[in-house]
């Protein structure tokens, strides 16, 4: 293909890519909006149907100017570049075009912006780049290369002082080698960071990430999940529990989120008397469902398990909760161990949860409520629940992840 293709793009794609057909082929061209006339070059070692965009030659009247120097070098963000109402009228169509793709049928709601004050968790790779300079940022979008940071626009003010804490971090040990993804919370008792890939480390390396966490105020700092040093144990609010987390922890990307999430469940359970929570992590629905239910929560990460149960233990005013380790994709609750819940709310990971869907299916669980941060898997799961004589009741579309193509999602069921 020659340099300088011309092209007009006919829509976004449901990567956040603008989609141009040409010989009756996608052509797919990153930071493009539909109807816009462009010029385009290829992407060497890319599949035939990438294109890099040259030059606007006619833009649309959606575009708006990015907000971050970053974009379009970063691999964070897909779209900054589009104006907020057609930016979620898409998004809200990637939910309605999948159900649909699907065979599902059922009303889609409004999309719910929850980006609040921004993500209050990060992963940042540090990398040896060419003479030997070390660079701590984003994977550069489409590729393994490291785009160095000095700011985010859209962290959470509470991980103000994360980027430094990832350079210092990472400045002694890139030494040893060995590229390094440094895991960055937000709590309320300041920032928890999990380092991932330096080995084992000297005891003259953990003195001196010792001192590096003191200098710059860390809650807690941990290598591989083994503790390093903790000034103060990092903890987070879910409802009116006090949780602290294990290294590591996954936890909704905003808080916005996790509320707007939490939400939306709470209000599907609100007649719910014993209720199990399946994938529950360290209880963002749990904590929150206890207040007027009995819940048991299962979870396959022992640690955000024990977590969840000493927070509920330890807070006044809930119903009883009773939190279980237990790998859900390989031993799901059978029918029969589902028998004395009136509700099931699950939340899987991307991949889905199509072993412990099929065992819900077969029980008789009168309400079931379906969390997803993946609207393919959450189909497939949902057509497994119809099938199974569960009629859908709605799905609220989540967008916690402003300016990407990632949309979570909240549904009910009812047989």
């Amino acid at each position: 293909m020659a340099e300088g293709e011309r092209l007009v793009i006919d829509h976004v794609g449901h990567h956040g890519d603008g989609v141009a057909v040409s010989g009756g082929d996608n052509i797919y061209v990153p930071y493009t909006l539909g109807g816009e006339t462009i010029e385009v070059g290829p992407v060497p070692g890319h599949h035939p149907d990438r294109r890099r965009l040259l030059k606007l030659e006619a833009a649309s009247l959606e575009r708006i100017a990015p907000f971050c120097p970053h974009f379009g070098v970063c691999g964070g963000c897909a779209i900054q570049h589009w104006d907020a109402e057609p930016y979620r009228a898409w998004k809200r169509e990637l939910v309605v075009t999948t159900l649909s793709q699907a065979g599902i049928d059922c009303d889609v709601a409004t999309l719910v912006d929850a980006h609040g004050a921004g993500r209050r968790r990060i992963t940042l790779h540090a990398r040896m780049g060419t003479h030997d300079v070390l660079k701590v940022g984003y994977a550069a979008a489409g590729s393994h290369d490291i785009i160095p940071i000095d700011r985010c626009p859209i962290l959470d003010p509470q991980l103000s002082g994360a980027i430094e804490a990832a350079w210092a971090v990472a400045e002694p040990l890139i030494a040893m080698g060995k590229p390094l993804d440094i895991q960055i919370t937000a709590t309320n008792s300041g920032l928890d960071v999990d380092v991932r890939g330096s080995g084992p480390v000297s005891s003259a390396m953990i003195a001196r990430l010792s001192r590096i966490a003191e200098q710059h105020r860390l809650a807690r700092l941990t290598r591989h999940g083994e503790l390093v040093l903790m000034r103060t144990p990092p903890v987070i609010s879910i409802g009116a529990a006090q949780v602290t987390l294990p290294p590591g922890s996954f936890l909704q990307a905003t808080v916005a989120g996790e509320e707007a999430l939490a939400a939306l469940v709470s209000e599907h359970c609100k007649r719910s008397k014993n209720i199990a929570d399946l994938f529950c992590g360290v209880g963002p629905f749990a904590l929150r469902l206890a207040a007027k239910s009995r819940v048991t929560a299962f979870d396959g990460d022992a640690g955000a398990v024990a977590a969840l149960q000493k927070a509920a233990t330890s807070t006044s005013g809930l119903k009883p909760v009773n939190a279980e380790a237990r790998d859900l994709f390989r031993r799901p609750l059978m029918p029969q161990e589902l028998r004395d819940y009136d509700t099931v709310v699950f939340d899987p990971p991307r991949q889905g949860a199509q072993a412990q869907v099929r065992q819900i299916a077969a029980s008789k669980v009168p309400t079931v409520v379906a969390v997803s941060c993946n609207v393919t898997t959450f189909a497939r799961d949902a057509k497994i629940l119809i099938d199974g004589g569960y009629k859908i009741e709605g799905v609220t579309p989540v967008d916690q992840f402003r300016h990407t193509p990632h949309v979570e999602l909240v549904a009910q069921f009812r047989r």
